[in-house]
């Protein structure tokens, strides 16, 4: 079946849905040639039309969808490619999710509220700093991708601490985290008026968490962050492979034997962690691959880590 979602997305003077379908390429296909839509607006898992052509796309049989629900019947058709792998869609989709947040947290969206859109703004300042590889706009929008999977209703202060959790980013552990937090604190109380003031504290102790991603017994916020912000452990071969490429990036200035040390601390940190992965949806999805991810860059010889007692 076809899906489209409501047109928001603005470009060349209007605004543009997203044309998807559930099964197959070659069904979307067929249904935007018969209905004449170019063959220039396919973007790799879907079509963007523009706003005029909605009606007419609906009558043709296109089911209508939130721009959520959409997402979902993508990936759930295994056809999506994420936001993330396209570079320059990475802060449309962010400054999206942004106005998303805020819309279903009872607030007006950012173009409405100057002191959000300021916020957002230089947050996205923050998160696209050039000196970031892993530690960037592409990582923030991974954590809310998989806040998405963990609960779909995921409340609105810890997706603010996804937001804000690496917001300040130096490569200095500990540090990073606690700026980030300081930075949410003031941010919140200022730019989101009294609904940023009654969340600021709780944003900022999430943040505090990803220090070492080990949320309390009964600590659902937490747990939602922490397991979104480690969910890369559990990615495929190759999600794993850019992810241990982009973090040697972010610490390039670190010579070699010093990151092996260092990032051996971490990885053994990570094993040692029970649970490492605090919701039960975050164990089922990335629990198993993030063990045999981590357990085999520990085995990998040719990184010559320094000896350590085994973590089991």
């Amino acid at each position: 079946m076809i899906y489209i979602d409501p047109p928001f997305w603005p470009a060349h003077g209007t605004v543009f849905s997203h044309l998807v379908s559930d099964t197959s390429l070659a069904e979307l296909h067929a249904f935007a040639a018969a209905a004449g839509i170019p063959d220039r607006a396919f973007d790799r898992d879907h079509y963007d039309v523009p706003e005029r052509r909605y009606a007419d796309l609906v009558a043709a049989g296109a089911i209508e969808v939130s721009g959520r629900d959409l997402v979902r019947v993508l990936v759930a058709s295994g056809l999506r490619v994420r936001a993330r792998h396209r570079n320059a869609k990475v802060r449309a989709a962010l400054v999206h999710r942004w106005d998303s947040l805020l819309a279903g947290a009872g607030l007006p969206g950012a173009a409405s509220l100057p002191g959000a859109a300021a916020l957002r703004d230089r947050l996205l300042e923050r998160w696209c700093e050039p000196h970031r590889h892993y530690h960037g706009a592409t990582h923030l929008l991974a954590v809310l991708e998989a806040l998405d999977l963990l609960d779909p209703a995921t409340p609105p202060e810890v997706v603010l601490a996804a937001w804000f959790h690496d917001a300040v980013y130096d490569g200095v552990p500990g540090a990073d985290e606690e700026a980030s937090a300081a930075l949410a604190e003031a941010a919140l109380d200022t730019a989101l008026g009294p609904w940023g003031r009654r969340h600021a504290a709780e944003v900022a102790r999430l943040v505090r968490l990803t220090t070492t991603h080990s949320p309390a017994p009964g600590d659902d916020g937490g747990a939602l962050l922490c397991d979104a912000d480690l969910s890369v452990l559990g990615g495929t071969d190759a999600d794993y492979a850019r992810y241990r490429s982009a973090v040697r990036a972010d610490y390039s200035h670190v010579p070699d034997d010093q990151f092996a040390t260092g990032r051996a601390a971490v990885v053994r940190h990570l094993l040692a962690l029970d649970p490492l992965f605090h919701t039960t949806r975050g164990r089922e999805l990335w629990a198993a691959a993030a063990g045999r991810n981590l357990r085999g860059e520990l085995q990998e010889p040719e990184l010559d880590w320094p000896d350590a007692p085994a973590t089991d």
